[in-house]
């Protein structure tokens, strides 16, 4: 059906049916979610970095490539899988920064993420909003849909059409389609399945504070039990990522380039103490979106789990770098490491960080359960 509709969106001289026309904002932002005419080369839409095959996140490398077939950013795409659980960019009870799209929440609401892509030079690359309005004129069954979900010239202006774009298209992100809650881990909540031992040894020692932390930024809801838990407090913490040396390889960026995170937010002013600080990710889906952090500097879920565990521990074979065979790499901004939480809790042995990837992929949407077996 995906491809498909990528394929429809670049047929706009055939005859428009009248089953053909989006008649409600979702089923229109579904269409605008997969349309490649809305890039300067026509090469990339919304889908091509959110691929749905992939749980809506780039299986193609550490950062995404650019309409324009060379440009390489600096940071890893997040899956917009669940987005729409995310609340605005806020200040929350504990002072701490909250909420908001992209790695820094830099965009407020899904309608404000929707917006940026087109017009980043290094992604989809259109010049202005008002040559996506004209891309949007170009295909009869926008020039009947828009009109008929919005107001009869909602196109003749580029403002008011590129907003209502923005609007269709995360009326789509909102769907069932981007969260199900159809895991395994769902399912056990519902009393559908079970959890193999080491499954469920992983959720225990996820969930407790004794003896990992994990649950400290990765449960937003008061009861484990939550049936719609995005296992993302939302907040903004610097946990020490090294690096990505291999992309800024590709991309050219300087090596010791600081990414200063949310500290680059527009309403921030450079604050120093916000350096290096990125949102905490959702973890639905975790296990087959990889690569990971907000630079993709590692490969591997274990791995993840194993750049954390090498804060609790003195033993020099456990802050190897698997991947690499080498030791972690130094923070990319040590004067904000969030040391108090990097640190609670005792190391882990192979047997529970095993434990903790095995419950990880219970994470996984029922769709996606394929993709753990091609692992």
């Amino acid at each position: 059906m995906y491809r498909s509709l990528a394929i429809a969106c670049v047929l706009a001289s055939s005859p428009v049916l009248a089953e053909d026309v989006p008649t409600t904002l979702e089923a229109l932002g579904e269409r605008l979610f997969f349309d490649v005419n809305l890039s300067a080369n026509r090469t990339q839409s919304c889908a091509t970095c959110h691929d749905p095959e992939y749980g809506f996140a780039d299986p193609r490398g550490m950062a995404s490539i650019g309409d324009d077939g060379h440009s390489l950013g600096d940071r890893n795409a997040p899956s917009a899988a669940y987005a729409s659980f995310t609340p605005e960019f806020h200040k929350n009870a504990d002072g701490i920064w909250a909420g908001g799209q992209f790695w820094d929440g830099r965009a407020n609401r899904l309608e404000d993420q929707a917006g940026g892509p087109p017009l980043n030079p290094i992604e989809m690359g259109m010049a202005d909003e008002a040559a996506v309005i004209a891309r949007l004129l170009e295909d009869p069954v926008y020039t009947q849909a828009f009109p008929a979900l919005f107001d009869d010239d909602v196109l003749g202006d580029p403002q008011s059409g590129y907003t209502a774009m923005t609007d269709a298209i995360a009326a789509f992100e909102r769907t069932e389609v981007f969260s199900p809650f159809d895991s395994k881990y769902d399912r056990f909540l519902r009393g559908e399945v079970e959890l193999t031992r080491e499954e469920d040894l992983g959720r225990v020692l996820f969930f407790s504070e004794q003896f990992t932390n994990c649950n400290l930024c990765h449960q937003l809801g008061k009861s484990q039990l939550d049936p719609q838990e995005t296992f993302t407090n939302y907040e903004y913490h610097n946990i020490g990522v090294p690096e990505n040396l291999a992309l800024r390889d590709l991309n050219g960026v300087t090596h010791g380039t600081v990414d200063t995170g949310l500290a680059a937010h527009p309403d921030m002013d450079g604050n120093p103490t916000l350096r290096g600080k990125f949102k905490t990710p959702t973890l639905r889906n975790v296990a087959v979106t990889g690569p990971y952090m907000h630079n993709g500097v590692f490969e591997d879920l274990r791995t993840v789990v194993l750049f954390y565990n090498q804060f609790n521990t003195t033993d020099v074979k456990r802050h190897t770098n698997p991947e690499t065979g080498e030791t972690f790499r130094m923070p990319a901004v040590p004067a904000t490491l969030a040391v108090e939480e990097l640190t609670h809790g005792p190391a882990l042995d192979d047997r529970r960080v095993d434990a903790i990837v095995a419950f990880l992929k219970t994470l996984t949407d029922a769709r996606y359960e394929h993709l753990l077996d091609e692992q």
